[in-house]
């Protein structure tokens, strides 16, 4: 009898991702030996998706629910995952997470509020938030990166989330889906869309009528002239 082949316990490698990583480093920024210490990698990849890590951007982030692509509809979203554009391919993943797959635990206002409030638990610490939502089976927010790598940032949000969250749910496993999506704001007018486009997350996906009705996003915390509170005080 043939012996069972081993459990991969890696991502599989994309060489076309590792060649597009290649590429992008020869021409973007590169850490020095103290900002590697720190974590930062620059351009790189986990097995799935381009990822660019570096202090003093900012990046426009979404992490989902592990269940938010189930098995049983694969042929859909792996015709997505093909997608050779990017910004396509991003378009057209969020357009799914927006149907709400799975069991979106994150309808649940006490696990919504838990997660909302370990996203801000350090910002204005170790990071800036300039926008954030959390939908019933995902989350988009922009951020300000400082001084920790915004992979640490997300790792730690989703580890205390995900503990705090299962207790709620009288539940183990898996909560969130290992990667993430983050792409990097280039300018001023990519930073307005990008808050914009988080904010009205809940609008789009017919869950509100304006943004500043969803309970768990920066939306409702603006003021009249659209400021959240530690612009006030600038």
């Amino acid at each position: 009898m043939e012996s069972p082949k081993p459990i991969r316990r890696t991502p599989p490698k994309n060489l076309g991702l590792i060649e597009l990583i290649r590429a992008k480093r020869e021409w973007d920024w590169k850490p020095s030996v103290a900002e590697l210490k720190k974590g930062f990698r620059g351009w790189h990849q986990r097995g799935f998706l381009p990822h660019f890590d570096a202090p003093g951007v900012t990046q426009f982030v979404t992490f989902q629910l592990h269940d938010s692509f189930p098995v049983t509809r694969r042929a859909e979203f792996e015709a997505i995952l093909k997608e050779p554009d990017d910004s396509a391919k991003r378009q057209k993943l969020e357009a799914w997470l927006d149907r709400g797959h799975g069991e979106c635990w994150l309808r649940r206002q006490d696990v919504a509020g838990l997660v909302e409030k370990t996203l801000l638990e350090a910002e204005g610490r170790d990071y800036r938030m300039q926008a954030w939502v959390v939908m019933p089976n995902h989350v988009h927010l922009v951020v300000d990166v400082w001084d920790v790598p915004v992979v640490k940032l997300i790792n730690g949000w989703k580890g205390k989330s995900s503990r705090m969250a299962n207790v709620l749910l009288n539940r183990s496993g898996k909560f969130w889906e290992e990667d993430y999506y983050d792409t990097l704001i280039r300018d001023e007018a990519h930073l307005k869309r990008s808050i914009r486009y988080t904010e009205q997350n809940p609008v789009k996906a017919y869950l509100a009528k304006t943004a500043h009705e969803w309970p768990w996003s920066s939306a409702r915390h603006r003021d009249d002239y659209e400021r959240l509170p530690w612009q006030r005080s600038e």
